[in-house]
């Protein structure tokens, strides 16, 4: 099978790019500008948006994984974050999703996020495939009208994979921040934390989206690792990966999240401090089990970070 996989410099489209070589796929992946990457096609396509030419690229493809995306951050500061989502997210996947189309390309799969369903679970509670979509920010707001797009035009194979946070050597965000504090000896108010939360490794990740692929595999899909951690199970794991201590401290959740929302960080807190369980059971419905679990992800990633 020939694929198109975007994002390839990425986080994640880079390992996805790497599993599908080594299942013996052939793989074109499109990047800023061309660099050399053995057994990989790179032809060079400049910015991600909805005035990317795709034709030359898609040529010959089977098959599109669409990884590349503006990225959620922490503090973004642009004037209007969602018309800067909408624009890369949204209008730049539809520029890629309707060139697939006039190139005859059949199977679209599309890496969302679980920020579609919301941002908090009951433990008990968890995400669906099929929950009415709930974004909280521009990030999800953007990838759900994206997804709501793609449906609309009927696809022959539409994979929507909507992943929790993904970890793995490279990882960004609160989980970089949180190892650096971890690694630095900071003592951390989260001892009483009793959350649960799904988290999924980069190696799973490509892994499901190999499997999907291989399989012609229609429909939306949660994923997950084998596991969900609270926030002070996380925090313990990966402190004795580093061999260091976890500095924990015995701190009420209420009052952290008063103290949240005073400083006017309570997404932040909501992240740390909530759940946020998934649903995998259509996905593990087709046959599909992670490769490796939750605790060698994490060591494996605190290893190679450090």
């Amino acid at each position: 099978m020939k694929v198109l996989v975007t994002g390839g410099s990425g986080f994640v489209g880079r390992r996805v790019v790497e599993e599908l070589v080594a299942r013996g796929h052939q793989v074109v992946a499109p990047m800023r500008k061309p660099v050399f990457w053995p057994d990989v096609a790179v032809p060079a396509i400049g910015d991600l948006g909805p005035d990317t030419d795709w034709t030359a690229a898609l040529s010959g493809c089977d098959a599109v994984v669409h990884s590349a995306a503006r990225a959620h951050v922490l503090d973004d500061r642009s004037g209007d974050p969602l018309a800067v989502f909408r624009r890369i997210n949204r209008d730049g996947t539809l520029r890629l999703a309707q060139q697939a189309r006039e190139a005859g390309i059949r199977h679209f799969l599309f890496i969302s996020t679980i920020k579609v369903n919301g941002e908090t679970t009951a433990p008990d509670r968890p995400f669906r495939a099929d929950d009415a979509p709930n974004p909280q920010d521009a990030y999800g707001q953007a990838k759900a009208e994206a997804e709501a797009a793609l449906r609309g035009m009927a696809w022959p194979v539409l994979t929507v994979l909507r992943p929790p946070l993904v970890h793995g050597p490279g990882v960004k965000g609160n989980l970089a921040v949180l190892i650096k504090a971890i690694a630095r000896g900071v003592p951390l108010p989260l001892g009483l934390v009793d959350n649960r939360r799904s988290m999924i490794g980069v190696d799973n990740l490509a892994n499901a989206v190999s499997f999907l692929l291989e399989r012609r595999a229609a429909g939306t899909f949660l994923v997950r690792d084998d596991d969900d951690l609270s926030t002070a199970q996380l925090v313990r794991f990966l402190a004795a990966a580093m061999q260091r201590p976890a500095r924990l401290l015995p701190v009420p959740p209420v009052l952290l999240t008063l103290a949240a929302r005073l400083l006017g960080r309570q997404a932040t807190a909501d992240r740390v401090l909530g759940s946020l369980v998934v649903d995998d059971a259509p996905l593990r419905a087709l046959g599909w089990v992670p490769a490796n679990s939750l605790q060698a992800g994490l060591t494996r990633m605190v290893r190679e970070m450090r």
